[in-house]
């Protein structure tokens, strides 16, 4: 039994509704060489050809119209499919699959996420996937995830269309246990010199911006733990067993949670946060209500 190529079926019907390659290479976030080698494949295979060229337009023949009406039925079935299973949950819920960077304080992200949640007049349903940034940005691109959020911009070496959304930026606070905090707050940032310091890991962000803080200030703080799960981080400060950073966005949340206290607060050290996606102008409304609320929802300090 010969098997259809549905991905293949999908390049040609695109390519079909938006009347040339080129737009729907746009569309697809596709090269117009991947579209093109799509196309041939999909005419081989069916042994027909589905497009003939009149000067600078693509034209269908009469196979191509066949093809054409199975492939508007079928993708037509599958938005209803994704509609009904994906799209809406249970209940008729909008449903939201965001990818969340490991790296990132889950309180800030809670915090991004809240305009999303609660979008006017839907009923949303979130999924979060928490998890390496580069991992989440191959999830992305094959459409598993609706956006991804992350403390740096998608890297363009990964050689997919991705594009960046930014979120905005915030200081950071310093944290620690109250008896620890009380005796480093008196001559802070100097008193982090030899401090017991637990750190996100190397492939944060944050990590090499605190690295080149501490360098400049020539502060060497003595380091005890590095995390690459945030909530881990601050349970063992917590704990008493080092100072810790956290956005100052969510400095109240965090004192009340853990039970610290703040030490002190650099607004020249930021963490920056950004919305990936596929997308250049952002369709899904819980992601468009999450990024127009961004910059309020950091701007603030508690």
């Amino acid at each position: 039994m010969d098997w259809l190529n549905y991905h293949h079926l999908l390049y040609f019907w695109t390519v079909a509704r938006e009347g040339s390659i080129a737009a729907a290479c746009r569309r697809l976030h596709l090269t117009q060489p991947t579209v093109s080698s799509q196309l041939k494949q999909l005419e081989q295979s069916l042994k027909a050809k589905l497009f003939e060229r009149r000067g600078r337009s693509l034209v269908l023949t009469d196979t191509g119209r066949t093809v054409y009406r199975y492939a508007d039925e079928i993708f037509s079935l599958g938005r209803e499919l994704t509609d009904a299973v994906a799209g809406r949950g249970t209940g008729g819920s909008l449903r939201l699959v965001v990818g969340v960077a490991d790296t990132l304080s889950k309180l800030i992200v809670h915090r991004l996420l809240m305009p999303g949640v609660r979008l006017a007049g839907e009923d949303v349903l979130v999924a979060c996937i928490d998890g390496d940034p580069d991992r989440l940005l191959a999830q992305l691109a094959l459409h598993e995830l609706d956006v991804v959020i992350s403390d740096y911009p998608a890297n363009p070496r990964l050689g997919m269309r991705a594009f960046n959304h930014a979120l905005g930026d915030c200081g950071v606070s310093f944290f620690a246990r109250t008896d620890l905090a009380r005796r480093l707050r008196r001559g802070f940032p100097r008193s982090l010199d030899g401090a017991p310091m637990l750190l996100p890991a190397g492939n944060a962000a944050l990590r090499s911006a605190v690295d080149q803080w501490f360098d400049g200030l020539g502060i060497r703080p003595l380091v005890r733990g590095e995390f690459s799960d945030s909530g881990l981080l601050k349970a063992f400060g917590a704990e008493g067993e080092g100072v810790f950073l956290a956005p100052t966005a969510v400095e109240a949340d965090v004192r009340r949670m853990y039970r610290v206290s703040v030490i002190g607060r650099d607004e020249h050290l930021r963490e920056r946060f950004y919305a990936i996606s596929v997308e250049k102008r952002l369709a899904h409304p819980a992601v468009v209500a999450i990024t127009k609320a961004a910059r309020l929802s950091l701007a603030g300090v508690n």
